[in-house]
Order: structure tokens, then sequence, then C-alpha cells
């Protein structure tokens, strides 16, 4: 069976590895003319983790990450610690696979290294598809056309491929948008900063902030407010007075860490509902192009991960003649968990926010109660092995 992938960041490059290894003969096409991913930090939780060891990538991985020892989350305006959750060892311990925080340019460096060159195709970007008998045609901006028994959209929040099998979509503005910053390691160090997921939460705000880069080279930070300003690109460039300007009253830490950046970048942030469905005939979607989410479970690229194990347990497994009912079958799979996740990323959109008052004085209490066993609130998320619940289903070994 020959798959053809559009898209080639994480979800894509880790779609590629895993259906290689199924055996399957894999393409993938990108719209950029080079790799490069956008962004800065990467939070990649157990679920995936164990997922790419297994694709060989343990070593390189533990060079390139950064092993949190903590979740910690700490209240807006005088600092104090609402809960702590252990990872690092303890991670490790509970579920079996780390924790990591990357660059994101890091981590696609190591999927796009295990990808044989022959297998990637840059500067493709798609812009029609049409299922043609037994087969998928596709065709790009430069006149190529491919085509292959199965299409994979893994093209991401704008994907093209959804577009050509669902029509054009219709996102919800959920009035937030994210400034980012990135500070390099000496900087930092004058901070005194410990190597955690630190979650400050506030008022209509929420600010995240962690070391990145082999060695924790970088420390990025993530900073949540409210606004009306609605470009959904990760590029455009943001003003650090106007972010110090949202974060007025906050602990000075805060305040010091947004203030160590001479430049910012700032994206609006989109609510996207589940769609009604990833696959049509032999097309089928991946990771934000099939269920885009808040980044408020530091889910989106861990959840594309796990799309591509499931989706080549299911094409190893497939009828040659009928691949459409293999992609069904990853649908059903997979759809209910990613819109868990879709789901839950946007209730903590409220939860993190919350005034003070009532509701936030019970929110803290419930979290210092559930953080009592390192993780357990999170052991249906970190602990769970799609790969394993599969082989379980269908009887494998």
């Amino acid at each position: 069976m020959r798959v053809i992938v559009v898209g080639a960041g994480i979800g894509g490059l880790a779609a590629a590895l895993t259906l290689k290894r199924a055996g399957l003969d894999v393409e993938v096409f990108e719209q950029a003319s080079e790799l490069r991913e956008v962004g800065a930090g990467i939070q990649i939780s157990p679920n995936a983790s164990r997922i790419l060891n297994r694709l060989g990538l343990e070593e390189p991985l533990r060079r390139v990450g950064v092993r949190p020892h903590a979740i910690v989350i700490r209240r807006w305006d005088d600092g104090r610690e609402l809960a702590r959750q252990p990872l690092a060892d303890a991670c490790e311990s509970n579920f079996g696979a780390p924790y990591y925080n990357f660059h994101r340019a890091d981590l696609l460096d190591v999927l796009s290294a295990a990808v044989p060159q022959r297998v990637l195709h840059l500067d493709h970007r798609c812009v029609g598809l049409a299922e043609r008998g037994d087969r998928v045609e596709v065709r790009f901006h430069n006149g190529a056309i491919a085509d292959a028994d199965v299409v994979v959209g893994a093209d991401g929040i704008h994907s093209s491929v959804r577009a050509a099998i669902l029509g054009p979509e219709s996102p919800r503005f959920s009035g937030h948008v994210a400034y980012r910053g990135l500070i390099p390691a000496a900087r930092a160090a004058e901070l005194g900063l410990e190597l955690a997921v630190s979650v400050w939460w506030g008022p209509d705000h929420h600010f995240v902030h962690y070391f990145v880069g082999a060695g924790a080279r970088y420390h990025n930070w993530v900073a949540i407010t409210p606004g009306e300003w609605r470009v959904e690109s990760w590029t455009a460039k943001g003003e650090v007075t106007d972010a110090l300007k949202e974060f007025e009253g906050w602990h000075p830490q805060v305040r010091a860490i947004i203030g160590a950046v001479e430049t910012t970048n700032r994206w609006a942030l989109y609510d996207r509902d589940p769609l009604p469905r990833w696959t049509v005939g032999r097309v089928t979607l991946m990771g934000d192009a099939a269920h885009p989410m808040l980044p408020y479970m530091a889910q989106g690229a861990v959840q594309s991960i796990e799309d591509a194990a499931v989706l080549a347990k299911c094409l190893e497994r497939a009828n040659a003649h009928d691949p459409g009912a293999a992609l069904r079958r990853y649908e059903q799979t997979r759809k209910p968990r990613a819109s868990r996740c879709q789901e839950g990323s946007r209730r903590n959109a409220v939860m993190y926010h919350l005034p003070d008052g009532e509701d936030q004085r019970k929110r803290d209490a419930d979290m210092q109660a559930a953080t009592t066993a390192p993780l357990p609130q999170n052991a249906w998320l970190y602990g769970h092995d799609v790969e394993a619940e599969f082989d379980q289903v269908s009887g494998d070994s």
C-alpha cells in the first residue's frame, strides 16, 4: 500500500516513521521550501514520548530534550504555590516514559533526520485532490501530481486537505491572545528560575515558562491575555511593552521574565468544535487538521503523535482493496480521545482565568487536594498507551 502524507510538521513526520515501520510505502509532501518549525517551546508528555522511543529516537531525544523536575502552579500576585506535580524520575516510574520540554526546531530535526531523504518532498503545496477509483490523486502548486492508495492530511490548522474533503470551516475567536518570548540561558540564570514547567494563574490571564534546548540553553515563555487582535499567526510581531502592560500588578518574577526579552511574537487563539468526521473515502486527517485545540493541555503535538501510531496500526492490517475501512477504524479509535483533549483544553481556558473570589478559592483548594500523589489527575492522559491498547483490542501480543 502506498500512502501520501501532506504536511511535514511534527505529526506528519511521526506518521512517516510509524507508517514506514509498518512496512508501508510512504511519501511526505511539504509546502515549505525548507523544514523549519515556528514557535519555540513544546511539551511532550509520556503518552507521546513512549511512541517516539519505540521509533528508535530515545537517545537523540534525551540529548536535545529537557526533563523538568515538576509542573508548578502558582498564584498570579504573591507567587504562592498552589500545586506541585513531580515529573522527571517520578514521571518515568509512574508512566514508563519521560516528560520533555523541547525547542520545537530541535524536535523537528530529530524527526526529520530519521526520515529517509527520498521520502520527503519540499516546496509542494497541495492545491487539490481527487479520488479516482482505487487511487487518490494529489495536485500541487508547482504542477506536480502524485497518487497513492491513501492520502493523510497532516497539514495543520489551515489544512487544504480538510478543505478539499469537508469544505471551509468557521473557527470561533476565543477572545485570547498569546505572546511568546525566548530568553538565553545566561540571562535566565540571573532570574533564578527553577528547572520546572511553571504556570501562573490569574484573572483573565495566565503565564507559562520552562527551559528548552540541549543543556537548557533557552528559557521559553508564553503569556495568555484577553484581546481583540485576531491574526492567527505564530510569526506576527508583538510589543514587549504591551505584554508587560497586560501583566501589571503580577508577581515581579513574571514581569522580569517578560522584560528579559527584546522581541516578542503574538498570535490570536481560535477555538474549533470537534469535526463531525475526519475521513472521506481514501482520505483522512490527523493532528491539527483533524482536531485543532487550544493550547491549555499541552496536547496538540502529542495527540498528533498518538494519531500517527494508531493510523499505522490500522493501515498495517488493512485490506488492500478497502483501505477506507482501515481509515474509518482509525477515526473511530482516535476521535473520542482527541475530542476529550479538545474539550478539556476549552474547559481549562475558563478554569485558568477565574477572577479572584469563591470559585477561584475552590479551584485552588481542589488543586492542592489532587496532588497528594504524583500526577493522579493525569493518569488517563500520561499513562495511556495507544499502541498497547490497539494491540489488545485487536488480539495481538
